[in-house]
């Protein structure tokens, strides 16, 4: 099989892998060594299944494994720090909530929404991506859109937060 046919795929490989670390350089990061796998174990795809599934399986599995392996970082509250951040345009406020709240979804609830919302991937697709039955797909994705709306809803603008860290 020609690898070139994985060059369609790298856009959808990239955005997840965006959504997935919330990091540019980590992304590129697990891009790549998501392609690196996949042409070192090309002869394991078999000619006919879905290729952007087995792609995704890939790079779920090598996020999964980073994780493990990673010494836990204490995450950032953006709160604590929002004094030190430069002020962006509001148009993007929202943008940047819905960032801020995908990444305190729980992992599992975070790669089901994305991969059925963001990469449009039917629940039997997630559910082989990520190795859960696909009741279970269903059950998260609803979970993870109920968190996220209660997220989004107790997020203040962007605007606000400054003046509610000197309320404090």
């Amino acid at each position: 099989m020609d690898q070139r046919a994985l060059v369609p795929h790298i856009p959808s490989l990239r955005r997840y892998a965006r959504a997935l670390t919330g990091d540019a350089w980590a992304a590129d990061d697990l891009v790549q060594d998501t392609l690196e796998r996949a042409c070192g174990k090309w002869r394991l795809w078999i000619l006919g299944t879905d290729l952007r599934a087995w792609l995704f399986t890939i790079m779920h599995n090598l996020f999964a494994s980073q994780r493990r392996r990673a010494p836990a970082l204490a995450p950032v509250d953006l709160d604590d720090v929002a004094h030190e951040l430069r002020a962006v345009d509001s148009q993007r406020d929202q943008a940047i909530d819905l960032q801020r709240c995908l990444l305190l979804l729980p992992e599992e609830q975070r790669a089901v929404l994305l991969l059925v919302a963001l990469e449009d991937l039917s629940y039997a697709q997630v559910a082989k991506v990520l190795g859960i039955p696909a009741g279970t797909v269903m059950s998260r994705l609803s979970r993870a859109r109920a968190r996220l709306q209660a997220l989004m809803d107790e997020v203040p603008p962007v605007s606000n937060r400054a003046a509610l860290h000197r309320i404090k």
